[in-house]
């Protein structure tokens, strides 16, 4: 049971205050975490689930906002984190996006979904096309006629009756001229290259997103040509656990619109599709740099756009870097950022130039680490494949598509 949330700025301001029992936490609580979060860096916000002196916090950061909870009751760990991730994620899909800005500009909307998310501690509603139901996104009307009518309140006077349905997750009898369902695989790449090209890790984090416009209530079967790479699977409450235990096949009835369906990890990667070569030469107070960047593993689909970024070095003065092909900006955090798009077929991307040392210093002693973004449209680098997708409880056949998406997370090529 959580027994209160805090919004954190990346400042430290308190944003927002939730109290959700009789039992009231105090803000000292949020001081004694800045102050932890100070003093420890990097290492204290990686840790998910901290012990405090009186309370057991959870933290998520999302755009730079810390969503902080707080409970000094016995609870398993990932409800609480879970919660917060949903909470973030709800957050995002009301205002477009999420930062320090809109929390404050939409303080009343926030405030009202916390209200209808949570009860007395635990999560209750959820599901964002329930949410808006109740209460109404913010929007420029909406904004005009609280001023007008001194009315700020934007939850509705209806209860919608999924609330008391088997299927909460799915609004009450919605219909549709045309009947279709899309289905997104969205991976993302960890990846980590030693100095030597040599891969240390690699990993596949995806998502399986689905986007469903079905008039009553539908019955989807989704299955897989090769399940068995799937790793940490995590599931949305409308999936029927048992069919997947016993055959691995997704059985489920969705909800109205978008939501993630499936989220897992794929362990077993061996290559990336990209390569980025870095060389440091230095003498005399200068440092000669020569960065290639090619495709190591044809990916079957052209890459979109591919960026990579390095943060110079302290002890370097200033930054002479060139390309053959696409923009280099050494922007005002002393981080170089070579944009390049779409890797050309009859040329190799090369970035190279001189950086100016410290007077007194000779050699670069501290070699940067590159950080690779790249998007790969049309195929996922795990192997996985939808087999197929049926729909039933529909009189006609509803349009069905897929996607595939690709994309750099953490990679990162150290020098």
């Amino acid at each position: 049971m959580l027994q209160c949330i805090f919004l954190l700025s990346d400042s430290g301001e308190i944003m927002l205050e939730k109290q959700l029992t009789g039992h009231r936490v105090d803000r000292s609580i949020c001081v004694w975490f800045w102050e932890q979060s100070l003093s420890q860096g990097d290492s204290f916000k990686l840790q998910p689930v901290i012990a405090s002196p009186t309370h057991y916090l959870f933290q998520v950061i999302r755009a730079g906002i810390t969503f902080l909870a707080c409970t000094q009751v016995e609870m398993p760990p990932l409800m609480g984190i879970e919660f917060l991730c949903r909470v973030a994620d709800v957050l995002t899909d009301y205002l477009g996006e999420l930062n320090e800005d809109l929390v404050k500009d939409n303080f009343v909307i926030v405030y009202e979904l916390l209200d209808e998310m949570i009860d007395n501690g635990f999560p209750l509603t959820t599901e964002p096309n329930i949410l808006r139901e109740i209460i109404a996104p913010p929007n420029l009307v909406s904004k005009v006629l609280s001023v007008v009518t001194g009315n700020s309140s934007n939850v509705s006077d209806t209860v919608p009756g999924a609330i008391a349905s088997h299927v909460p997750w799915r609004t009450t009898d919605p219909k549709y001229a045309k009947n279709e369902v899309n289905v997104d695989l969205v991976e993302e790449m960890d990846a980590i290259l030693n100095r030597n090209g040599h891969l240390i890790k690699c990993e596949i984090y995806g998502e399986v997103q689905v986007n469903s416009h079905l008039s009553g209530l539908p019955d989807l079967t989704l299955s897989f040509t090769n399940p068995s790479i799937l790793d940490d699977v995590r599931f949305h409450p409308c999936v029927r656990f048992r069919p997947w235990e016993s055959h691995q096949i997704l059985s489920f009835v969705p909800p109205d619109g978008q939501f993630k369906l499936m989220s897992y990890r794929v362990r077993k990667l061996k290559n990336t599709p990209v390569y980025v070569k870095p060389q440091f030469t230095s003498d005399a107070g200068t440092c000669r740099v020569s960065v290639l960047v090619g495709i190591r593993h044809d990916p079957g689909k052209p890459i979109d756009s591919i960026d990579v970024q390095f943060q110079l070095p302290s002890c370097v003065l200033s930054a002479d870097l060139t390309s053959n092909y696409g923009t280099v900006n050494i922007l005002s955090n002393k981080i170089c950022s070579w944009t390049i798009g779409k890797i050309p077929k009859d040329k190799t991307p090369s970035m190279s130039g001189t950086l100016t040392l410290v007077t007194g210093l000779q050699q670069l002693h501290v070699f940067p680490t590159f950080q690779v973004r790249f998007k790969i449209m049309g195929v996922v680098l795990s192997g996985l494949q939808v087999d197929k997708l049926d729909v039933k409880n529909l009189p006609n056949h509803p349009y069905k598509g897929f996607r595939a998406l690709t994309r750099a997370g953490q990679f990162e090529v150290r020098s």
